[in-house]
């Protein structure tokens, strides 16, 4: 009892402390910003090209491709769907959707990876290559995943931020789907842990290291990608949107925000969304024990703490643990409410963040399990290549 007064009060002040920078010294990661807007226009629209990598999305890809279709872009728009070795009709689904009315729609059957090439990365460097023969005056390429909805306006806001601010990349974090019990309990954490790991508002400040991308909506200068070496300099790597993003921004300015203007349309299950998690947690840490560990304590510090010193400081009378660690908790649940109610979710969904942490932190730790085992890169039925991270 005279060791757990001390443990205690310590454990409230790390967590009120830590809640303390993250509110005020974390580039307000918290807010659910910037957002890109619809509206505004231009003097000139420059000439895009969408390529949209595809394997095994047959159960989405008709919506995807139907709203890209039909997007009210005034300038040029080749979308090129490049099929990488879909098993479920993908490429024919994709074959119907083409023969309708809307902007052109090319079906290209993708190659194998060669050695070293991470399967999505291959398939994008594919539409790449075949977007400069179909299109050898586009500015733009437009990374798009096929299983995204966008509202009609969305090319356009995404054309205008990067020609009005000048950007060689911009990208936007579509609304993930959010109905069933699991997903409200985890999508909403999911996005707000990302953020608290890249501060959009760092990653939007050119010559902050911070870099990342959303793989789902990624507008590229072409330019700028020539520029970097294309994307040969990052063959290998799992977390594909984050290495862009990286490659990029030292030569150029890049933005990243949210928007209501794209949805993902997948649905996510418990299960979706741990191996999700544990395919690529353990490579965002480069794979170091010594990470793995600092990130676990940092989560059970930052999260499960707070109510640990609250819980246990009022069952044994120690007035400054449960002070601190409810203080600390009260910290949590305003940091986390505003990514709620951007996600249309009840607010008292904030108080169950120390069980979401828990099960992140578990997720990340099965992560570490399965690279150790040799079972961490394995992807749609796909072996990855060794995982590559900058620096």
């Amino acid at each position: 009892m005279i060791v757990l007064f001390p443990v205690l009060t310590v454990l409230g002040w790390l967590g009120f402390l830590s809640w303390l920078y993250l509110l005020f010294l974390r580039g307000g990661f918290w807010r659910p910003g910037p957002q890109l807007e619809a509206g505004g226009s231009l003097g000139s629209w420059p000439p895009v090209a969408a390529v949209v990598p595809a394997r095994d999305e047959a159960a989405v890809i008709e919506t995807a491709l139907r709203s890209l279709r039909r997007l009210d872009y005034p300038g040029e728009l080749r979308i090129l769907l490049v099929d990488d070795g879909s098993r479920d009709g993908t490429a024919s689904l994709a074959a119907n959707i083409a023969a309708g009315p809307g902007h052109p729609l090319d079906i290209i059957r993708g190659e194998p990876p060669p050695p070293g090439w991470a399967g999505k990365l291959w398939t994008m460097a594919q539409g790449v290559e075949r977007a400069a023969q179909a299109m050898p005056a586009a500015r733009f390429v437009w990374f798009c995943d096929a299983d995204i909805e966008h509202d009609p306006p969305a090319l356009r806001a995404l054309v205008r931020k990067a020609e009005r601010d000048h950007l060689d990349l911009v990208s936007t974090m579509a609304l993930l789907h959010c109905r069933s019990f699991w997903e409200r309990m985890l999508i909403p954490a999911f996005v707000f842990y990302f953020r608290k790991l890249y501060p959009f508002r760092q990653v939007n400040t050119y010559g902050h290291p911070a870099a990342a991308a959303a793989g789902g909506s990624m507008l590229v200068r072409l330019e700028a990608l020539r520029r970097t070496g294309d994307l040969g300099n990052i063959r290998n790597a799992w977390i594909d949107d984050c290495a862009l993003a990286a490659l990029i921004k030292p030569a150029g300015p890049i933005w990243l925000g949210m928007t209501l203007l794209s949805r993902s349309l997948r649905t996510y299950r418990f299960g979706d969304i741990w191996r999700m998690v544990a395919r690529s947690a353990y490579t965002q840490l480069r794979h170091s024990p010594i990470r793995l560990a600092a990130a676990v304590l940092g989560m059970l510090l930052i999260y499960v703490a707070p109510p640990a010193a609250l819980g246990w400081g009022w069952l044994f009378g120690n007035v400054w643990a449960a002070a601190l660690g409810g203080a600390a908790w009260a910290l949590m649940i305003l940091a986390y409410l505003p990514m709620l109610r951007f996600y249309r979710q009840p607010a008292f969904l904030a108080l169950f963040m120390p069980v979401t942490a828990l099960l992140y932190a578990t997720m990340t730790i099965d992560s570490a399990r399965r690279h150790w085992l040799g079972e961490g890169g394995i992807w749609k039925g796909r072996p990855q290549p060794p995982a590559f991270m900058r620096k």
